[in-house]
């Protein structure tokens, strides 16, 4: 068979939010299969061979089939190199350690055209996973030269970018955690500021460090002398210490403390230029010029005999612990130290130079405590210690052994009380004892350090023991449970799932002025409101832009706005195909019609039928406790019923519409017109919509305007659903200027 050309990419666009596929993010691309159309993967001589030596993995996936084994079988049936592609990329992001279960790939109405998705947690990321597969894939179909180390190539390209673009593990276990709640997030940045919630019910965090984290108390637990003269004068014992400016004056503070002492720097982080169990003026001379390239000021303090210890502190309470131990290596009279430390060391896979490693590797050449210590012994990093010569290499750093459920109660209360005294939320108490179950006093401990931002992967993932669930921890502390309050910061406004009222609009016809009607009676119900429709992006009946707001960028600056307390959202069918929804879930989803088909051919939507998929995205990510507001007159709306989590409110101008005559049966609530008034039922229980009279005469007052009777109702569907106050309603409604733009325009 002669060469097959390259699957050509039509198309890649990333669907932020939820959307026609699933509710997640993912990458959306176009393919042009060519002549590989008329070639499915049973017709490719050798090629599910050559792909299964390359991704012996793909085995386990199981396809539509629903069990191992499923793809491989579709592959011998013969299936489309479009669908394989889907696969490809999946396998690569798992061997990528980015497991990836979702992926779909659909013809199109063009022959030879497809559309394939997959789940895409970052953009970068699944670009790079799509040329890498891409790649791979074409090679196998043509029996190019690719084998086990082009594959290694290509994972480790995908994990480059996952390194360049993914959050760090400590900011993702918080991330995690706050998913696992429904707590949504959005990325504020590259890197690890993250916010968790929407609106005026957000919280920030910046790695280990939240928006009740202290500016005073991060930058007092910067400078260690002041940390220990305020916890000292609280009853906290700490080892006492002097400011030096030289090498002398170290040896001199060292005599009035009393040996053995330790020189550190005062600022510095991660036991950088650290010496510990210093006895001679020589040694304490030389720790000073170690530790006073590495901070502001060096420190010499009295030595606390004992194991280090990281106690991680969050809301006031011990929720982890870590043991540390020493780092040696044994001699074998062959090899330098600096070998041993290579073979028996740094050949740990817990060591490596990245936050990932929960234990740094050690490398003489830019730690001189290390050389310190090796000198102490009579040794250099390119001497040979004797066969079975024990050789000390790393006092600290090495804290990975997690003893949380040996905390004795009054280390936890001496502990949690230094958090308070430095004022951090979130802290990480570094504490020397020799048995971290006696109290602290009983045996000369002491703690030595109080550090703001800590990490968490010691207790994420131990060397020994159990990991702990402090991202869990974390976000329970920002978003406490109902009937707990926090042990710092005032949460106002903050729900324990950290989510504001929203509303999504989605349709062809009527949507701006429900949107633009149900954001004034939350307004008026006292919600700072914001609004992103067709006419502009509005905070609070002020329009601050005039464009079409209507995408995922507009809505995303409603939802990061602090004094946003309420967000209503339009969304035409374009939004939801060409982005996705702003928001993950909504309190309540408004679906008017499923017209407008004919504008979307871009999309391979030519017929209204087609927009049931599309729109029912609305309505699936209605939250459990929310509502569907749903058009009954529109028998395709109505049929989205039983796709909704939450309850259902049926609105139509016919009072007699069958959908909504079988609802009320149901004992629903429904939105009609009857008499020329607005009628509001629970099952058979029926009642006018108070402060609003004849509808004639209010469609007579907005006759220019685009409010129809059926938006109108729609509106007040919403309204009820939000449980705005009836009487409100009926009196906004009356109050409500359908052409008025508000002041503060920005036109």
């Amino acid at each position: 068979m002669s060469k097959l050309d390259d699957i050509k990419l039509l198309r890649i666009n990333y669907l932020r939010g939820p959307n026609i596929w699933t509710y997640r993010s993912v990458l959306e691309v176009w393919l042009d299969l060519g002549r590989l159309e008329d070639f499915p993967s049973n017709l490719l001589p050798g090629f599910n061979d050559r792909l299964l030596a390359l991704l012996p993995a793909l085995l386990e996936h199981h396809c539509g089939v629903g069990e191992r084994g499923g793809f491989l079988q579709r592959l011998n049936e013969g299936t489309w190199t479009g669908h394989v592609l889907e696969h490809v990329v999946i396998e690569l992001l798992n061997l990528s350690d980015m497991p990836t279960g979702f992926g779909q790939t659909r013809s199109t109405s063009k022959h030879g055209v497809y559309r394939m998705v997959f789940r895409a947690r970052d953009e970068q990321v699944a670009r790079t996973a799509l040329a890498e597969g891409h790649r791979l894939l074409m090679a196998a179909i043509n029996d190019q030269p690719y084998g086990a180390a082009d594959v290694q190539a290509a994972v480790q390209a995908i994990r480059a970018q996952i390194d360049d673009c993914y959050l760090g593990p400590s900011t993702a276990a918080i991330v995690a955690a706050a998913t696992e709640r429904g707590i949504p997030h959005i990325r504020l940045n590259d890197g690890n500021l993250v916010q968790l919630g929407y609106g005026a019910s957000q919280r920030r965090i910046w790695t280990a460090e939240t928006d009740l984290t202290s500016a005073i108390g991060e930058s007092i637990a910067h400078d260690k002398d002041l940390t220990k003269s305020l916890l000292a004068s609280c009853g906290v014992p700490v080892p006492e210490g002097q400011i030096v400016a030289s090498a002398e004056e170290a040896w001199d503070a060292a005599q009035d403390i009393g040996l053995p002492v330790v020189v550190k720097p005062t600022d510095a982080n991660h036991g950088r230029g650290v010496s510990l169990d210093l006895n001679t003026r020589e040694e304490i001379e030389a720790a000073f010029k170690v530790a006073e390239p590495e901070g502001s000021e060096v420190m010499v303090e009295r030595y606390v005999r004992g194991h280090e210890h990281r106690l991680l502190v969050v809301g006031g309470r011990v929720v982890a612990a870590a043991r540390g131990e020493v780092a040696q290596i044994t001699g074998d009279g062959q090899r330098t130290v600096n070998q041993l430390i290579d073979a028996q060391l740094n050949i740990d896979p817990r060591r490596g130079l990245g936050e990932d490693f929960p234990l740094s590797q050690i490398d003489t050449a830019t730690d001189g405590a290390i050389v310190l210590d090796l000198q102490r012994q009579g040794l250099t990093p390119d001497a040979i210690p004797a066969a079975g010569r024990v050789v000390l290499v790393q006092r600290n750093g090495n804290v990975s052994i997690d003893c949380t459920d040996e905390i004795h109660p009054e280390v936890d209360y001496i502990v949690s009380l230094a958090a308070r005294v430095v004022g951090l939320d979130i802290a990480g108490i570094d504490v020397v004892a020799q048995d971290i179950s006696r109290p602290l006093h009983s045996q000369g401990g002491a703690i030595v350090e109080v550090n703001a931002g800590p990490g968490l992967l010691m207790h994420l993932k131990p060397a020994q023991g159990a990991p702990r669930p402090v991202g869990r921890a974390i976000c329970d502390h920002l978003f406490p449970h109902p009937g707990e309050t926090p042990d710092l910061g005032q949460h106002r406004n903050h729900g324990h799932d950290g989510r504001i009222p929203i509303v999504g609009i989605a349709g062809s016809e009527g949507t701006a002025p429900i949107a633009r009607l149900v954001a004034w009676l939350l307004h008026l119900s006292g919600h700072y409101t914001g609004l992103a429709c067709h006419e502009g992006l509005y905070l609070d009946q002020r329009r601050v832009e005039t464009t079409d707001s209507t995408h995922w960028e507009a809505g995303q600056r409603l939802l990061i706005n602090r004094a946003v307390e309420a967000a209503v959202f339009e969304n035409g069918a374009e939004t939801i195909l060409r982005t996705g929804l702003a928001y993950d879930r909504c309190q309540v989803g408004v679906v008017t019609d499923l017209g407008g088909a004919s504008a979307l051919a871009e999309f391979d939507i030519f017929k209204d039928e087609q927009m049931l998929k599309v729109m029912r995205s609305q309505v699936d990510v209605v939250l459990p406790d929310g509502v569907a507001v749903l058009n009954a007159l529109h028998a395709g709306v109505a049929d989205m019923k039983p796709l909704c989590d939450g309850e259902v409110i049926f609105y139509s101008t016919d009072p007699d519409a069958q959908a909504l005559a079988a609802h009320r049966s149901d004992n629903g609530r429904a939105v009609f017109l009857r008499q020329n008034q607005v009628v509001l039922a629970t099952g058979t229980t029926e009642s006018y919509l108070p402060g609003l009279g004849k509808l004639a005469s209010w469609c007579q007052r907005h006759a220019t305007g685009s409010m129809t009777e059926s938006a109108l109702l729609a509106a007040i569907g919403t309204a009820w659903a939000l449980d705005i106050p009836l009487n409100l309603i009926g009196a906004g409604i009356e109050a409500f200027e359908s052409n008025h733009t508000p002041a503060g325009r920005a036109d």
